[in-house]
């Protein structure tokens, strides 16, 4: 008669279970690491994409003004709070500003600024986020007339 008893195998041990635990939070950690780097970028694309539509509204603001009015009006103008096409203040966007800078340029090479008045100007207009340039767009004006 055979009276020892086999050992049956049933669980984990507890190397196994420490190991699972540590997998389970690297996990854990990598995946939080992950959603704060998601809204991050989140964070940044809703700047940009205000960014934008501020550039817009000087491009537009801009777009009817005669050209003499241009240069001297709205070169080196800020606007903070920002402003829409008409000039109304948008209130939901007040940690923004946007500014407005007006180079004279060569008539055959937009990328030379020139001191004295020339037919073309180039607009260049800054959107900041609390004092952060958030994005710069610049186009050049020509006067018709």
């Amino acid at each position: 008669m055979n009276t020892k008893r086999q050992r049956q195998n049933s669980g984990f041990t507890l190397i196994e279970a420490l190991f699972a635990s540590m997998l389970l939070g690297l996990v854990v950690a990598a995946l939080v690491a992950a959603s704060g780097a998601f809204t991050m970028v989140n964070g940044y694309g809703v700047d940009l994409s205000t960014a934008e539509f501020l550039i817009e509204e000087v491009r537009e603001r801009t777009a009817n003004v005669d050209f003499d009015t241009l240069t001297t009006t709205y070169d080196g103008q800020t606007f903070s709070p920002p402003v829409d096409l008409t000039g109304a203040v948008i209130s939901d966007f007040s940690g923004f500003s946007q500014q407005v800078q007006i180079d004279y340029v060569e008539s055959g090479n937009f990328a030379n600024t020139v001191t004295g008045p020339t037919d073309f100007v180039r607009v260049t207009v800054t959107v900041t986020k609390s004092g952060t340039t958030v994005s710069s767009t610049s186009w050049i004006r020509a006067r018709l007339n």
